[in-house]
């Protein structure tokens, strides 16, 4: 029986990959894919009840149907029988793993994260990144006081975690995660003083916090243990600017340089594509609430920020997917997981 497309989108992940199966796996590049790149087939998937995509099997597979070399997504605790499984299809396509873990929370915590650290170790994973604050900085705390707290806390979780990541020699990547500026997370990291402790560059991330990409990378390049690699375009809107993350090669970064700072200064970095198909973000640089948490932020990075803004503003309205029905969703977001593979193949030697 013939497929047709709409049913391929329409269907759960199991019953994708069998479709996209037919087809044999696209040529394959080195880079890898992370599992915040598919939001919307999650939150389908969801809905409709199918296999989870972000089930480290089912996110494998899909991955080397695209033609990814990797993947990076968060593991859990697995039992012997899954991570024998989980192994051996990575050893079968070639393909890399890494894991996503929270901090431990407290004490009590410990025992959980030591459990999935292990688990870990076991599927084969020698890179763990992690991001401190889920949210953003500027929309998640209205006062100094309460990012201050927050940070404290963040500072304990690695404390905690390092010493479990030390026995089981996996590294910890620390995420700039719209939370940290260039100088908070690496006095984190130097703190730390660890060779197990270290961060995951994500090239785009930064910019919301007026921080330029290109002396992100290069801050944080010598420490750098893993990478979300992504392109931004940017608008202006009356508080400030549009963040959006676009297939490589269509924004305003400089991938190549990019791609060459991380190579030089870490040769073993795993290069993971981070494509959120997703409405623009608004970053409110010019209302009073967004600097609440930025005291020490100088008034010439806004400037500078704002005249980037200006200088590489996307000639077209960003994408935008509210509005679309969720088959194109679907579409769209695979599309541009694709066409960043071929990019990176194409482009960027990967």
């Amino acid at each position: 029986m013939t497929i047709t497309r709409r049913e391929l989108l329409l269907c759960g992940a199991a019953t994708a990959l069998a479709g996209i199966a037919a087809d044999g796996p696209a040529r394959r590049t080195s880079m890898g894919v992370v599992i915040h790149s598919f939001p919307n087939r999650q939150a389908a998937d969801r809905e409709r009840k199918a296999p989870p995509l972000n089930d480290p099997l089912n996110f494998l597979e899909y991955c080397h149907k695209v033609g990814a070399g990797g993947v990076q997504l968060g593991i859990g605790r697995r039992d012997a029988e899954y991570v024998r499984k989980l192994r051996q299809r990575l050893e079968a396509t070639g393909m890399y793993l890494e894991g996503s873990i929270a901090l431990p929370r407290d004490k009590e915590d410990v025992d959980r994260f030591a459990a999935e650290v292990r688990t870990a170790k076991e599927c084969g994973v020698t890179v763990l990144r992690c991001a401190m604050l889920s949210g953003r900085r500027y929309e998640t705390f209205a006062t100094a006081e309460a990012f201050r707290e927050f940070a404290a806390r963040s500072w304990q979780g690695l404390v905690l975690a390092e010493p479990v990541v030390a026995r089981a020699d996996v590294r910890l990547a620390v995420e700039n995660h719209k939370d940290w500026l260039i100088f908070e997370l690496l006095d984190m990291v130097k703190r730390i003083s660890s060779k197990h402790v270290g961060v995951t560059v994500d090239t785009g991330n930064s910019i919301a916090l007026l921080e330029d990409p290109m002396e992100v990378v290069d801050a944080y390049a010598p420490w750098a243990m893993s990478s979300h690699i992504k392109d931004m375009g940017v608008q202006e809107y009356e508080d400030g600017f549009l963040l959006s993350e676009v297939p490589l090669g269509e924004g305003f970064l400089d991938m190549k340089r990019i791609v060459a700072t991380l190579r030089k200064a870490r040769p073993e970095i795993r290069l993971n594509l981070e494509m959120i198909t997703r409405d623009p973000l608004k970053i409110p640089c010019l209302t009073t609430g967004y600097w609440a948490t930025l005291e020490k932020l100088p008034a010439r990075q806004l400037a500078g920020a704002l005249a980037l803004v200006r200088k590489h503003a996307a000639k077209q309205p960003l994408p935008r997917v509210s509005g679309l029905t969720q088959e194109k969703k679907l579409e769209v977001e695979e599309e541009n997981v694709r066409r960043c593979l071929e990019y990176a193949k194409a482009q960027l030697g990967v």
